[in-house]
């Protein structure tokens, strides 16, 4: 292939093959109103079908293809020497620019028919927000990693080499951090249990109603179709309906399975993550492949987090929590389904270490505990009491009709949230050693954060008035692409982790880190 030079500044369009994508995605959207318009031409006249069925599919292609090509045809886009550049606008014009120096990260997406096609999209990530900046939709995938090689470059070094010198490199070595295959996918997607299917038959039957007449939601609708051909049903034994009940809810624990594996399959298909000399690499996705790169040196924290029935097993997931945004979430997955000898590479190659054996974990003070039980569990508690109290005083109400005991229901309630509060409080503990926080938290999925002392931007000290008068505080510690608290701490604790913090930041060269 030939070498492409975009670094010269000179307004370069997306692929040709672009606004066929385009069209491609606008299509599911016109499917209902071409139809209608099909049958409005067609009629009750069946004379001259073929001609009138060709000038409905010329219509509907030229209504399809016409907008993409012309937005297509006036989008363009500059690679300059201080930002990339997009104009935009068939009718009115617009245009955008990004500087380099506010560039977060460069990611490639492919879905499914852009993929066929051998075409990628760019994303420029700013950590706006959450939000890209700028788009370039689509380009041919060598074109894409070119720019992407490019951008880093001005980016991170402040000038560029020519691009045709950026492909003429030899392809860099990578390390293949973690890799999961289909078997480790597929019992990856047996815990990743989902009932997102209901909600799709769901969103179904709100269709159903409003074109078909048919009130989905109508328990008449099943009464009169047991009154009738299901009566057998009702006629069964008390063993056949317990067993039945059973099946019932075997086939909803097979549908949870199915879609969690499918979900699961199609967002981590082949998912591979690297060390390579740019940072992190991370490709994923069997319709929509992701191949997002994440240097080093962004990653601000670590998550590792577990599930109530995965934790039986041993298996964890890593995050990395960075600068740069991924499909909006501030934590780029780097390890969805791992052992715990499978992520500590991870873990030390990102420049963090796992806790180790003999660090001093502490839990939250007894105050914040008790207090937490109080306000979850009182406030409810006290409800219980008022009902009480009115059901004796208006015991001829219909609103309780001597049925007082349903009045003990919210007492129930928190009593299980002080329990909760309880459980809570054992399972959370902090510590932190000569250059890393941690928190530990979760009483059945738990979750251990890892924070570097050094990438923290800033320490914070909150009392509330229980906190104020109990003795206790809450620690927030400012971090870029995330946030990390640590509640109920006791406050002397809080100034030493203040002060440890602080001492990190002010004795660290910042230069010589960046460098």
């Amino acid at each position: 292939m030939n070498p492409v030079a975009l670094g010269g500044g000179e307004p370069r369009r997306t692929h040709p093959l672009s606004f066929a994508v385009k069209a491609s995605q606008v299509l599911p959207q016109l499917v209902v109103p071409l139809g209608f318009a099909g049958y409005s031409i067609i009629g009750s006249d069946y004379s001259g079908l073929a001609a009138k069925l060709a000038l409905g599919a010329l219509v509907a292609i030229a209504a399809i293809l016409l907008p993409s090509f012309l937005q297509w045809r006036r989008f363009t886009y500059r690679v300059g020497e201080n930002d990339i550049r997009v104009e935009s606008g068939v009718l009115s014009r617009a245009a955008r620019s990004v500087p380099y120096e506010r560039i977060q990260d460069v990611s490639l997406e492919q879905k499914l028919v852009p993929r066929l096609l051998g075409l990628v999209q760019v994303k420029f990530e700013t950590g706006a927000g959450g939000k890209e900046e700028l788009a370039l939709s689509w380009l041919s995938q060598a074109e894409g990693e070119a720019l992407r090689e490019l951008v880093r470059e001005r980016r991170e070094e402040g000038e560029a080499s020519p691009i045709a010198d950026a492909e003429a490199k030899p392809q860099e070595n990578a390390e293949l951090l973690f890799h999961m295959p289909p078997p480790r996918l597929l019992k990856f997607g047996l815990f990743e249990f989902s009932l997102a299917v209901f909600a799709v038959l769901g969103g179904l039957a709100q269709y159903a109603e409003t074109f078909l007449n048919i009130e989905v939601w109508d328990p008449d609708i099943y009464l009169d179709w047991f009154a009738g051909p299901g009566h057998w049903l009702l006629e069964l034994g008390l063993v056949a309906q317990v067993i039945g009940v059973f099946a019932g809810l075997a086939t909803l624990v097979l549908i949870g399975l199915v879609t969690g594996v499918v979900r699961t399959v199609l967002r981590d298909w082949d998912f591979r993550l690297e060390r390579t000399a740019k940072g992190f690499r991370r490709r994923r996705g069997l319709l929509t492949r992701t191949d997002v790169v994440m240097p080093a040196h962004r990653v601000q924290a670590l998550e590792i987090g577990t599930g109530i029935v995965r934790r039986r097993w041993c298996w964890s997931g890593l995050k990395f929590v960075s600068l740069a945004q991924d499909a909006g979430s501030s934590s780029h997955v780097v390890a969805p389904f791992a052992q715990d000898s499978e992520l500590e590479p991870i873990i030390r190659a990102a420049g963090f270490h796992p806790p180790d054996e003999g660090l001093d974990w502490q839990h939250r003070t007894r105050a914040y505990r008790n207090a937490s039980m109080l306000i979850d569990g009182g406030t409810l508690g006290l409800l219980s009491v008022i009902l009480l109290v009115l059901s004796q005083v208006l015991v001829d109400s219909e609103a309780f009709n001597g049925r007082w005991y349903m009045a003990l229901i919210p007492a129930a309630f928190g009593l299980a949230l002080a329990v909760r509060q309880y459980f809570l409080w054992r399972h959370d503990r902090n510590a932190f050693d000569e250059s890393q926080v941690y928190r530990h938290h979760g009483w059945l999925s738990p979750n251990t954060r890892i924070a570097s002392r050094v990438k923290l931007q800033s320490v914070e000290i909150k009392q509330g008035p229980l906190g104020h008068r109990l003795g206790y505080a809450s620690l927030h510690l400012g971090l870029a692409g995330g946030s990390f608290a640590i509640n109920g701490i006791p406050l002397q604790r809080a100034r030493e982790l203040r002060r440890a913090v602080l001492d990190s930041i002010s004795g660290t060269d910042f230069s010589e880190l960046a460098g």
